[in-house]
């Protein structure tokens, strides 16, 4: 694939702020300044010691580099370059989720970061269908999805870290069960914005496009649901 292909704006998405810019809008040095929250713990917890582990949209290693330093053998994919030059101690793969065929299975595949909320319905069974062709039969997959009034709820803020501050300022209907998300991030030093489509589902509709994939609902992890263990579904 060629780096034009990977620079291609996502439709609906963009950001702006110092540094590389995702296709989807993530601004690369922002990301980079994240803090790890519980992510890791989750994961942890939800799955075998030492396992092989498939992220899907890495980002900038913010979780990759607690993963390895856990113990998971991790592979980390994004579609950025940019970002993948941010991860340390992982396998990197350089790639569209939705295209990705690495001819491999994996015990734990990793969709986090409300990935699974993609505006797109094309783009998200992209994003399914590659959690379900890289999982190993026995395996599972592990997805981050919305709160339940994560749409609702707006504006909203919360710290970043120790002088950051995150505010989602608005979630529009912009097409019949999309919303135009607008986040911004303040830092002394330096503000981006991204803005974002996104397609909230409710429980069952989410349980209705794992089952499109081939997935099923093993365990929700977390007491709001936001965290999911998933396996591929038997017939």
């Amino acid at each position: 694939m060629t780096d034009e292909l990977h620079r291609e704006r996502r439709e609906g998405h963009r950001g702006t702020g110092p540094g590389a810019i995702t296709p989807d809008g993530c601004a690369v040095e922002m990301y980079a300044r994240l803090p790890v929250n519980d992510e890791p713990e989750v994961i942890a917890a939800a799955v075998p010691p030492g396992a092989s582990l498939l992220e899907l949209g890495c980002g900038a290693g913010r979780v990759t580099r607690s993963l390895v330093d856990l113990g998971f053998r991790v592979t980390a994919v994004d579609e950025s370059a940019e970002m993948l030059a941010e991860v340390r101690g992982a396998r990197t793969v350089h790639s569209p989720i939705e295209r990705l065929d690495l001819g491999e299975r994996f015990d734990v595949v990793l969709l986090a970061s409300f990935l699974v909320h993609a505006g797109s319905l094309d783009v998200r069974r992209g994003l399914l269908d590659a959690c379900r062709r890289h999982v190993a039969p026995d395996g599972c997959v592990l997805i981050q999805r919305e709160g339940e009034d994560w749409h609702t709820n707006v504006p909203r803020e919360r710290p970043l870290g120790t002088d950051g501050r995150v505010r989602v300022a608005s979630a529009t209907p912009v097409a019949e069960g999309v919303n135009r998300v607008h986040v911004e991030y303040e830092f002394p030093d330096a503000r981006w914005t991204q803005t974002f489509l996104s397609r909230p589902m409710d429980r069952a509709e989410f349980e209705q496009a794992l089952a499109e994939a081939g997935l099923a609902v093993d365990s929700y992890l977390t007491e709001d649901r936001v965290w999911v263990r998933t396996r591929p579904a038997t017939a």
